[in-house]
């Protein structure tokens, strides 16, 4: 008989702790892929523009940007502009260039 009355209380707390995971807020990640903003925060850091890295990237990988992102890297100090690109077979890569040097740091097939 006492497990019976420990089994709601065990559903209730379950799903008062599901509601509680569920409604954290949504926390924004450290990168931007607004033009206009991307600019004015390479201009600012002295990082290469935008123009630059893309340029660096479709060298490194041909094909046609689908989008370009100014990111914080996680573990290093320092800015990557990651540059997705679709090449002329339907593939998607990412490519990562040094938002400071210039320089390609990786060119990865993108699976999903």
């Amino acid at each position: 008989m006492s497990t019976l009355i420990h089994k709601p209380a065990n559903l209730f707390i379950i799903t008062l702790l599901c509601g509680v995971m569920m409604s954290q807020p949504a926390w924004a990640d450290d990168d931007d892929d607004d033009p206009a903003k991307i600019a004015e925060m390479a201009k600012a850091f002295g990082l290469i523009s935008l123009e630059e890295a893309q340029t660096k990237a479709l060298a490194a990988k041909p094909g046609v940007v689908k989008e370009l992102e100014l990111e914080r890297r996680k573990f290093r100090s320092g800015w990557d502009y990651e540059v997705e690109i679709v090449d002329s077979n339907g593939a998607e890569w990412e490519v990562t260039i040094d938002a400071k040097t210039g320089k390609v740091n990786s060119v990865n097939r993108d699976w999903f």
